[in-house]
C-alpha cells in the first residue's frame, strides 16, 4: 500500500519539544513521497493560542498550495482546567493544561471553540487521548478512563480525527525504556472488546476519522512487538465495522524522516487498502 498522505505533523511552534521549520517541512515531504498533508501544533487549553498563530504565520509565509492544510491537534482536557485557564488561576505556565486538582468523574472538553477555528482558519482537528484525567495509576481505572475520553473525541462536533487511540507515554515504562506491562502492553485482549466496538459504532455514526499513528504506535521503539502485531488487528477490526483511516506520522523531530514505504507495506499486510484512508482533496482554484 501506498502512503502519499499525512494529517499529524508539528512544527516548531508546537508548545512541546517539536522542532522542524514550516519551509523544510515543505521540501522533505516532497522527497518523501507525500503529496497531502496538514501542520496540526498542539492546543491543550487557549494558553497555546499564540502557538496557533505563530504556526498559522509561518504556514501562510510559505504560500500553501491546495495540497497543504492548516490544522491542529487538541487534547481531551477538563472543563474545570478550560475555565481556570481562561480566569487565568494558574501558578505554573499551563503548557499542558492543569494537570493536577480535577475530579476522575470531571466533565470533559477541549481547549478549543468554533470562534477560534474560524478565527485561525483551521481546516480540521485532530483530537487525542493523552494522559489519564486525575484517575490513580491501575490498570482498569485507566482504561476505563481513556475509553471515556476517545468516546468524548469521536462524538465531539469539532474533532475530525481521533488521534492514536490507546496511545500511552509516561508511567509503567521500565528502566529499559520498554512498556512491556500496564495499562495495556502485556496484552492488548486486556481492554474488552465492547469498548472497541463501542468507539467503532461512535466514529461511524458521528464520521469520525481513527489516526494510524507511524512514529508514536507503529514504529514506537519502547512499545513490544507483540502489542504492534495486536494493535494491527486491531486497526483490522475497526476496518470491519466500517470505520475510516488517516495516515499521522505524529512528527516532532528536527527533519521529517519516516519510512514511509515500510509502514505502508505492514499496513497492506495486514488488509489495509489505500481506499481505505482519509484526505482532504484539494480545493478547487
Amino acid at each position: 500500500m501506498k502512503i502519499t498522505s499525512d494529517w499529524h505533523i508539528h512544527s516548531r511552534n508546537s508548545c512541546d519539544d517539536a522542532c522542524i521549520k514550516i519551509s523544510d517541512l515543505i521540501s522533505e515531504t516532497a522527497q518523501k513521497g507525500i503529496l497531502d498533508w496538514g501542520l496540526t501544533d498542539h492546543i491543550h487549553t487557549s494558553y497555546n493560542i499564540p502557538d496557533i498563530v505563530n504556526s498559522r504565520n509561518e504556514f501562510i509565509s510559505c504560500r500553501p498550495t491546495t495540497h497543504w492544510h492548516f490544522g491542529v491537534e487538541v487534547s481531551c482536557v477538563s472543563r474545570w482546567e478550560v475555565e481556570k485557564v481562561k480566569k487565568s488561576e494558574y501558578t505554573n505556565p499551563p503548557v499542558y493544561g492543569i494537570r493536577h486538582g480535577g475530579k476522575a468523574d470531571c466533565e470533559l472538553a477541549i481547549g478549543l471553540t468554533e470562534e477560534d477555528i474560524a478565527k485561525y482558519e483551521i481546516e480540521f482537528v485532530v483530537g487525542g487521548t493523552h494522559w489519564p484525567m486525575y484517575v490513580p495509576f491501575e490498570r482498569q481505572a485507566v482504561i476505563r478512563d481513556y475509553h471515556r475520553q476517545n468516546m468524548f473525541l469521536a462524538t465531539h462536533k469539532l474533532v475530525d480525527i481521533v488521534a492514536h487511540p490507546w496511545w500511552w507515554m509516561g508511567h509503567w515504562q521500565g528502566t529499559d525504556g520498554i512498556y512491556s506491562t500496564e495499562p495495556w502492553f502485556d496484552d492488548f485482549s486486556v481492554i474488552p472488546q465492547s469498548m472497541h466496538d463501542e468507539f467503532a459504532a461512535a466514529v461511524v455514526e458521528n464520521h469520525k476519522v481513527v489516526e494510524i499513528n507511524i512514529a508514536a504506535i507503529l514504529l514506537n521503539k519502547s512499545y513490544p512487538e507483540r502489542f504492534k502485531d495486536q494493535y494491527l488487528e486491531y486497526i483490522m477490526k475497526l476496518k470491519s465495522r466500517g470505520a475510516k483511516f488517516s495516515i499521522g506520522s505524529d512528527c516532532h523531530t528536527l527533519h521529517y524522516e519516516f519510512d514511509f514505504a515500510y509502514v505502508g507495506d505492514i499496513l497492506g499486510r495486514a488488509g489495509l487498502e489505500e481506499n481505505d484512508l482519509w484526505s482532504i482533496p484539494p480545493a478547487i482554484s
